[in-house]
């Protein structure tokens, strides 16, 4: 059955849901296994005896002597963070070069790079022999990070039809979310083997989701956006009759030239990215990826089994919890999956903020009512209480900021800002969860259960923000965003002044 998007001035054009659009979308989004598969990986191997010795010794130390360190304290270590964060640092980096590649080259390109450097720092990662070896290791799957997370939200918001888009490139979240619960089973699994060598099968293991995503881009289809873009006019039209599954698709056609055409006259697109008109887009793009970080999401998915071993749980207790908190993720993304397109983007970040500031505050009570540097009276049932509150802290989050910190970005900026603002996005994203992930431990060991109303503060502020400044973009074509959400908007059309002087192809269906 085909459903029909209205453009501009009332025109409609035509789209069926195609086996290839949900074929190549479910390839592309099968990157996100990668970067799930890495942050549930990082947190259960840095809680692995054998690895600790090995790469660690003074963690592992403070870990094997009662009293030595208190209950907070005895992770922190800079180089343990650094071999969380040294991933991000590379991925920051990497996706400047990825904008290029991706405008440049392709979509399809992109990921392919992404699963190759993948692949070799995956290699280097289970073959480690020392501290250099893991770290040039992870700088590599760092920048198959900064490709993939580049590419991958681009290539789906593009090739999705608009009524499903919204689902279709929450798809990449979902396999995120599926990464991260796969590495945390793996990881209970791997923590039983008496040989010492599990931490080196939880890290090689990351080879199978860089090796899908590797076969995965040569199979897809580019976007016909990005090879109009590139000049390949006429394959560009077959690949969008194709994924459409209609043969009248000259509308649509049309309106992608115009606006590439629009986009190929912008000569430097950062540059572009930072005009009055582009603000709107750039400061939620921006903001958007500060505020994904500073939910404390990524600190307690990193280091889950840390985490639970600090509020007294044993080893394999904690990484039972993690995989606990995994699986809550997964359903929970796969519900934003169903409810996006339908209840708006909105409500589900206004509804998540105040489900996860109450998760957070309760969180910080119970573990300074309870939990003390040398001491643990949490109990076995105000532990399940945690686990409880953390899992509701992670449902709301796998339910808005995880998936639509991604998912508003991609369908907000222009043509001709799309990529670099992307770019911009996913640096940004990179950066502050390397800031995350360098001092959470740290910040763990000074700030102890406070730190859970300092993530429960910026919770509150994100909420307010979104209320009053992040515009719902539910069934709104990407090229028809202007018009019809920032001019609407009650403070962003101030900066939409100037753009009686930007073709005006800028503004129209490109059908992505």
């Amino acid at each position: 059955m085909g459903w029909h998007g209205v453009a501009n001035g009332g025109t409609e054009f035509e789209a069926t849901i195609t086996p290839l659009v949900v074929i190549s979308c479910l390839m592309a989004a099968s990157g996100g296994l990668m970067f799930g598969y890495d942050v549930g990986i990082s947190g259960g191997v840095t809680s692995m005896p054998d690895f600790l010795k090995k790469f660690f010794p003074t963690v592992y130390r403070n870990q094997q002597v009662p009293g030595l360190t208190g209950n907070y304290c005895k992770y922190d270590n800079q180089g343990l963070q650094l071999f969380t964060s040294s991933l991000y640092l590379a991925a920051i980096i990497a996706t400047l070069f990825a904008s290029y590649i991706t405008k440049r080259l392709g979509r399809k390109m992109s990921m392919l790079i992404a699963g190759i450097l993948f692949l070799a720092g995956t290699i280097l990662n289970a073959a480690a022999v020392n501290l250099a070896m893991l770290i040039i290791g992870r700088l590599l799957l760092g920048c198959g990070v900064g490709f993939a997370n580049q590419a991958i939200p681009l290539f789906l918001s593009e090739i999705a039809p608009t009524r499903i888009r919204g689902a279709l490139n929450i798809l990449f979240q979902l396999f995120i979310t599926i990464g991260i619960l796969g590495a945390n089973l793996i990881n209970y699994g791997t923590a039983k083997l008496a040989n010492g060598y599990g931490w080196r099968i939880s890290l090689g293991l990351a080879g199978v989701p860089a090796l899908l995503l590797t076969v995965g881009s040569l199979i897809v289809t580019d976007t016909p956006n990005s090879l109009i873009a590139r000049g390949k006019l006429e394959e560009g039209k077959a690949i969008l009759k194709r994924i459409r599954g209609v043969d009248n698709v000259d509308q649509e056609y049309n309106e992608i030239v115009d606006a590439s055409r629009a986009a190929t006259e912008v000569k430097n697109p950062f540059k572009n990215l930072l005009k009055r008109r582009n603000r709107p887009t750039l400061v939620i793009g921006i903001m958007m990826q500060i505020f994904q970080q500073f939910t404390g999401i990524n600190a307690i998915m990193f280091y889950a089994p840390v985490l639970f071993q600090t509020l007294g749980f044993k080893s394999n207790a904690s990484l039972v919890s993690a995989a606990i908190t995994g699986s809550v993720n997964v359903v929970s993304t796969i519900v934003s999956v169903i409810l996006v397109d339908i209840a708006g983007r909105r409500k589900l970040l206004i509804q998540a903020g105040f489900q996860m500031f109450l998760s957070q505050m309760v969180v910080a009570v119970l573990m300074g009512l309870k939990v003390k540097d040398h001491s643990n009276n949490l109990g076995h049932n105000l532990g399940i209480l945690v686990v409880v509150l953390v899992c509701s802290f992670v449902a709301s989050f796998a339910w808005s900021w995880g998936p639509l910190g991604w998912l508003i970005p991609s369908e907000t900026f222009a043509a001709e800002t799309r990529s670099a603002g992307q770019s911009m996005v996913v640096s940004t994203n990179m950066l502050f969860t390397f800031v995350i992930a360098q001092a959470f431990l740290s910040m763990l060991c000074h700030m102890k259960f406070g730190i859970f109303y300092f993530f429960s503060a910026w919770v509150l502020v994100m909420t307010l923000f979104t209320y009053f400044f992040i515009p719902e973009t539910k069934n709104i074509p990407i090229d028809e965003m202007n018009e019809r959400v920032w001019k609407q908007h009650w403070y962003w059309k101030r900066y939409m002044e100037d753009l009686q002087d930007v073709p005006k192809a800028e503004d129209q269906v490109d059908g992505s």
